[in-house]
């Protein structure tokens, strides 16, 4: 790729799964990639990827003045962020009687807060360029649920609503944003990303425990492959017109089609009563 055509990629989550994975295509790809780690061992590794072109920040996507630190660092002196991606992020599993509100608090500081607070450091700069495309690693679980998951779907339903009505905001300011909904790939999302409360109540054991048990079983069997959801995210950033939303996975597609035909079901059953309730 020549170096007129070569982008900045700022991928925050960069030391596994999809931050990784699309680190590692973008660089393959010629472009210029900065990624956030948590520790400076992961920092090490990363710079290493590329001599010139990977550039490594530690950062806690939490920590919001850090952010807008390592931000307008980037912008100085490595070039202005053409891609931000928003893939920093964990579940929660955890039947929702059975968490504590610290968790769900935990839980969006990550998933919501920490992202919301990367895009409004770096909007300003897209803004006054007029270009850029933001990416928000959300997930099918940002629209299709599952029980036991109800702290996680609630902060990706959130990234999700924030990510289309932001696209909207943004649409005549020559920024795309687009909501990327990975169904169930080879990551470590279901392993060591993965935060489990305890269980407590036996009443829950029947819809949860079998569950549990095939989320354990697949993780590391998973049918998605992050290297191709990194080439399908490096051709939606090549894209003149991309999608305000984007599953990947046979199973995304599947299970979101499934909703939506749930959805329109369950509408048009009680249309009449919703209808109803206008002043006449």
């Amino acid at each position: 790729m020549s170096a007129v055509h070569a982008k900045t990629f700022f991928i925050t989550g960069a030391s596994s799964g999809f931050g990784r994975a699309l680190a590692d295509a973008a660089l393959a790809d010629g472009h210029r990639v900065v990624g956030t780690l948590r520790n400076q061992v992961a920092l090490e590794t990363f710079n290493a990827l590329h001599a010139e072109r990977a550039i490594g920040k530690l950062l806690d996507v939490t920590e919001a003045t850090a952010i807008e630190r390592v931000v307008a660092e980037v912008e100085a002196q490595v070039g202005p962020i053409d891609v931000l991606v928003n893939n920093a992020g964990y579940g929660h599993e955890g039947i929702l009687e059975e968490s504590t509100l610290d968790e769900l608090r935990q839980q969006f500081e990550v998933n919501v807060f920490g992202a919301v607070a990367m895009i409004q450091a770096v909007l300003p700069y897209m803004r006054q360029r007029r270009r850029g495309h933001i990416i928000n690693v959300t997930s099918m679980g940002g629209i299709i649920t599952m029980p036991g998951l109800s702290l996680y779907h609630g902060s990706k339903f959130a990234l999700e609503g924030i990510s289309e009505s932001l696209a909207k905001e943004v649409k005549g300011l020559g920024i795309a944003v687009t909501a990327v909904e990975p169904g169930a790939f080879r990551t470590d999302w279901a392993g060591r990303s993965m935060v489990r409360a305890e269980r407590t109540i036996a009443d829950y054991d029947t819809v949860f425990d079998p569950i549990r048990e095939r989320r354990r079983n697949i993780n590391g069997n998973q049918p998605g492959d992050p290297a191709k959801a990194a080439q399908a995210m490096l051709k939606l950033v090549a894209s003149d017109n991309p999608p305000m939303h984007l599953p990947l996975g046979n199973d995304a597609v599947q299970m979101i089609r499934d909703k939506l035909v749930s959805l329109e079901s369950e509408i048009a059953a009680w249309e009449a009563i919703s209808r109803g309730t206008d002043f006449s």
